[in-house]
């Protein structure tokens, strides 16, 4: 497949956001890597780097969203889909020597009150996120539905955020499974 000009450098960009952050890369950086000519930036994203940023975290929740949908198909029990979506991203972490963590999360702890677009990117994509999770857990009756797929995200960014800090994948490794344990036993309980 070709990928375009425009891919290069939304590619590069999530690259550079799961590794560096917004603030840790530089333009020249980033063109480098997509191996594009610097007029190409600004020619596909007049807005220069916040505009890529956005792209590139838009990306993010479309392929989460993406690969949810194939996960949840492999694997019908939500919990099991879950543990295998955060032993996935350990194992991506693992691989990089604990230096690619997400790129939502690098991008959120940078971003402030005044990067509007950055964090309406931010929040649309977890919504996403969080919605794709909901929706399995509801169509298969796990009670709290919204409040459990919020629980998994926040553990998930949280835990490697930890891990990554940690240079060890204990702290997501052992939160994930307290709380797929405490799911699963949540859900044979009787509701009211």
């Amino acid at each position: 497949m070709n990928r375009t000009t425009r891919d290069k450098l939304i590619d590069s960009m999530v690259d550079a956001l799961q590794r560096k952050g917004l603030h840790g890369v530089g333009l020249s950086e980033l063109l480098a890597a997509a191996d594009v000519p610097k007029g190409s930036l600004y020619h596909h994203f007049p807005g220069g780097k916040t505009e890529l940023a956005v792209a590139a975290i838009e990306r993010v929740g479309q392929r989460a969203e993406q690969a949810f949908a194939a996960l949840f198909e492999r694997q019908p029990d939500p919990l099991d889909a879950l543990g295998s979506w955060l032993q996935g991203a350990l194992g991506q972490l693992q691989d990089s020597a604990f230096e690619r963590g997400c790129p939502l999360a690098a991008v959120a702890l940078e971003s402030g009150p005044d990067d509007h677009q950055i964090r309406a990117a931010l929040a649309n994509a977890f919504t996403l996120i969080r919605q794709a999770l909901q929706q399995q857990l509801q169509r298969h009756g796990y009670p709290q539905p919204q409040g459990l797929a919020a629980l998994f995200v926040a553990l998930y960014e949280g835990g490697l955020l930890q891990a990554r800090v940690a240079g060890s994948s204990e702290p997501l490794q052992q939160a994930a499974t307290t709380l797929l344990n405490l799911s699963r036993q949540h859900r044979m309980e009787p509701q009211p």
